[in-house]
């Protein structure tokens, strides 16, 4: 057993487009995103309802111009039961997609980049939405359940990483990466080749470092356009 235990967080997805065609894109770019599970998708929205109705998912990907029902009374009728991303060809109904307040509005035809940073965004929203889990770390013969949120900063150090919770820090027999893939996606930082920060405790950044509220943390030249990657969202 690994000294980290936490299952995977899949995104369970449906589509609805009467275009069989842009089905396949949309089942062809879930299939290279692994924490991605398209469950089903139906070119008849009214089936698509039918089937919400005893099957629940995260996220549809919904298209708006469909003969049958448009997408924009589909999501009326799906009200908050799960996230909603529309997929048309058409960019002038986009104003109508935000005033439902779906996630997204996805541009036929659609890149892989695009699909996969809205995949990410419909993590991110999952998120502030479930109550917070703990991530379980072996600390000797022990498991300790750790809530990301408590989480200040992870340190490597050879083949350990330090966890800094405030008071007394615990190591974990893992990598950074390995780490890092069981927090909330969006939530930690990668600063450094051994550092990575929980984004609410950063208090200012400089050229070369971050200040945390009891730490200066060091910024790795190679993460430095990922640290401005990530300023430039939050402004």
């Amino acid at each position: 057993m690994n000294a980290l235990q936490q299952p995977a967080a899949m995104l369970r997805c449906l589509a609805v487009d009467d275009e069989p065609v842009a089905l396949d894109v949309i089942r062809n770019f879930a299939r290279r995103i692994p924490f991605v599970q398209l469950r089903n998708a139906f070119t008849n929205p009214n089936q698509a309802l039918d089937y919400l109705r005893t099957e629940s998912v995260d996220l549809v990907f919904l298209d708006i111009n469909m003969p049958v029902l448009t997408g924009l009374d589909f999501a009326q009728a799906l009200g908050n039961l799960s996230l909603v991303v529309f997929t048309t060809a058409y960019p002038e109904h986009a104003l109508q997609g935000y005033e439902l307040n779906v996630l997204d509005y996805l541009l036929k035809p659609i890149a892989f980049d695009r699909f996969l940073q809205c995949c990410h965004k419909a993590q991110e929203r999952l998120q502030t939405r479930l109550p917070a889990q703990p991530i379980f770390v072996k600390d000797g013969y022990e498991w300790i359940g750790i809530l990301p949120q408590s989480i200040k900063y992870l340190e490597a150090a050879d083949n350990y990483v330090k966890i800094d919770q405030g008071g007394k820090p615990l190591l974990v027999r893992t990598s950074l990466p390995e780490l890092m893939a069981l927090l909330p996606p969006g939530q930690f930082l990668r600063v450094h080749r051994s550092f990575a920060v929980n984004i609410q405790c950063v208090k200012r950044v400089g050229r070369a470092f971050l200040q945390l509220p009891d730490r200066e943390i060091p910024i790795g030249p190679s993460y430095r356009d990922q640290i401005a990657h990530w300023l430039n969202k939050r402004g």
